[in-house]
């Protein structure tokens, strides 16, 4: 029986994915360097520490690795802040767990502050009782720490708990840690859908009956 949920924010909650799958290639271009082809998909399974130092390193950038990702979280400031939407169906999804007595927590491997602001702003972040972030716990979601955490938080086993996720190397490290794995279908992951597919206990289609 599921008694709690995790939620994967980017991609799942908010549709804020077209921006990320951009995001280093904008960094770049406004740098004056032309970026590799397929860097966005590169950089998808990556914290944004992560993805700074990459760029640093690939690009042999003047910045420090700190400049870089704050460059980086520049760019996303205000589309998070004014604009970035909820999905379809997410709300009412969120509020079936929370009317039900069931515990929620958020797991990204985002910024706090950018999540933060969004979630307060399209009115769901009380639902949840903790959001945890990849980076503050030095962790990226290849490994099964963040979700472990969740579970800590929410006091239950990972059977016990439904996680919702768009991503492939999220959903394969759910699964192997014994989570209940929800695939949440998302257009940048289409390429990984059916893999998702054979993992997951169950798959939705956020704005699709």
């Amino acid at each position: 029986m599921i008694k709690g949920a995790i939620f994967d924010i980017d991609g799942t909650l908010l549709d804020t994915m077209g921006l990320w799958a951009d995001i280093g290639e904008l960094y770049l271009r406004k740098r004056g360097v032309e970026p590799e082809e397929g860097l966005g998909k590169y950089l998808f399974t990556m914290t944004l520490e992560e993805g700074a130092a990459y760029m640093k390193e690939r690009y042999a950038l003047p910045d420090t690795v700190d400049e870089v990702f704050k460059g980086i979280i520049g760019i996303a400031d205000d589309y998070y802040r004014y604009e970035a939407p909820l999905r379809p169906g997410m709300r009412e999804l969120v509020m079936e767990y929370y009317s039900g007595g069931k515990g929620l927590v958020l797991a990204t491997t985002g910024n706090r502050e950018l999540a933060e602001a969004a979630l307060i702003r399209v009115g769901i972040r009380q639902y949840f009782s903790e959001l945890f972030t990849a980076s503050e716990l030095g962790t990226n979601k290849r490994l099964p720490l963040i979700y472990l955490k969740c579970a800590e938080a929410l006091g239950l086993q990972p059977e016990e708990i439904a996680v919702y996720e768009d991503a492939l190397h999220a959903a394969r490290t759910v699964k192997s840690a014994g989570f209940h794995l929800v695939g949440v279908f998302e257009e940048n992951s289409v390429e990984d859908w059916e893999e998702i597919k054979s993992l997951s206990d169950e798959i939705i289609y956020p704005g699709k009956e």
